[in-house]
């Protein structure tokens, strides 16, 4: 605390990322859900041919030729598309623009911690829904008044995924707020909800180029809707940062988009390895909810959680531990890796837990 700050920063109670080894650390990484696999051979290319004198220009602020591919995708337009700086980014933008309300806003109990950081950010209430008794999203308890709605699919930290009749449930119990869905994960076994943004005015779907196609480290996210919520987070952007976006990280954007077939095989094995890692923990007695995303989250009934999570940072593997809610306190978020790094768990874990 610093005598500078304003109130509003004291009270601030910012998210905290997954830990990221130094350089020297020798640690199996299985707590941020990075994409195992590398990036498209066709993004690399592309990012070598714009190191040249075209770097001293600022980048196109409307990111037209990747807004293009992702349309193209999604079969929409492209004025339906909006990119930022990460979907983080992207979220920031639509919490400040379409849900500060004087409803509040509906979250899933158990979802990405990012969630209420914002509404702190922005001053947003919100009411937070338990998940039931599978740990999936109630999408009944959302029937309430509300000034916008926000659940990750498949949801975060959990991986359970919802079917497009669920948020379709969703998005006629609520047609006069928007409804968010969050679907970072969604390429590795769920049905993206883009299929019906011409259908549903309130709809605003979000992705990420992070997770399935394999750019965490240039930072680029997108928001597909109808035209009106898309002309709403272009005026907040254009209010705070005209050129979110660089140079190399549309190239490469777009090229991500673009290279399908690299996109299918990369998905194919992510989704194999999740099984396996899945089988895997279920052999030595974890309970493992049913996961769409690339990584699982499994509790062992004879193991406190915090206490494996201690053992296997001591033997040089890491993964996520959440403590609140209490509902999830016993659960491990292990995301998925290399046949390598997903063999290295597996023998720490045959020594932590024996008899299996």
């Amino acid at each position: 605390m610093s005598r500078y700050w304003s109130d509003f920063v004291n009270r601030l109670k910012p998210y905290v990322p997954g830990e990221q080894p130094v350089a020297g650390q020798k640690l199996v990484k299985l707590n941020t859900n990075e994409n195992p696999f590398g990036p498209s051979p066709r993004v690399l290319a592309a990012l070598k041919a714009q190191l040249d004198d075209s770097l001293r220009l600022y980048p196109d602020p409307e990111s037209r030729q990747l807004r293009g591919a992702i349309a193209a995708l999604y079969e929409v337009e492209a004025n339906q598309v909006f990119v930022g700086n990460g979907s983080d980014e992207v979220l920031a933008h639509i919490f400040n623009g379409l849900l500060r309300h004087a409803e509040p806003v509906l979250l899933p109990e158990v979802s990405y911690s990012f969630y209420p950081v914002y509404c702190q950010l922005f001053g947003i209430e919100r009411v937070d829904i338990p998940l039931d008794a599978d740990f999936k999203v109630a999408v009944g308890a959302f029937r309430q008044p509300n000034g916008g709605i926000v659940v990750a699919n498949p949801n975060a930290p959990t991986g359970v995924c919802l079917g497009l009749a669920e948020v379709e449930q969703l998005l006629r119990q609520n047609v006069d707020s928007v409804v968010v869905i969050d679907e970072a994960y969604i390429d590795f076994g769920g049905e993206s909800a883009i299929a019906l943004v011409n259908r549903y005015p309130n709809l605003l779907v979000v992705q990420t180029l992070s997770k399935s196609r394999s750019l965490a480290g240039l930072r680029v996210g997108f928001a597909v809707g109808q035209r009106d919520l898309i002309d709403a987070l272009e005026r907040v952007k254009n209010s705070f940062n005209s050129y979110p976006l660089d140079r190399l990280a549309q190239t490469a954007a777009q090229a991500a988009i673009e290279d399908r077939e690299w996109f299918q095989q990369c998905r194919s094995r992510v989704i194999a390895n999740r099984e396996a890692l899945t089988l895997g923990l279920a052999q030595l007695g974890f309970e493992v909810l049913p996961s769409a995303a690339n990584f699982v989250f499994a509790r062992h009934p004879e193991h406190d959680a915090a206490v494996l999570l201690a053992a296997l940072r001591e033997q040089g593997v890491i993964v996520r531990h959440f403590r609140r809610p209490s509902s999830i306190a016993q659960f491990l978020r292990i995301s998925v890796g290399t046949e390598s790094q997903q063999g290295a768990l597996f023998r720490v874990l045959e020594n932590l837990i024996p008899g299996h």
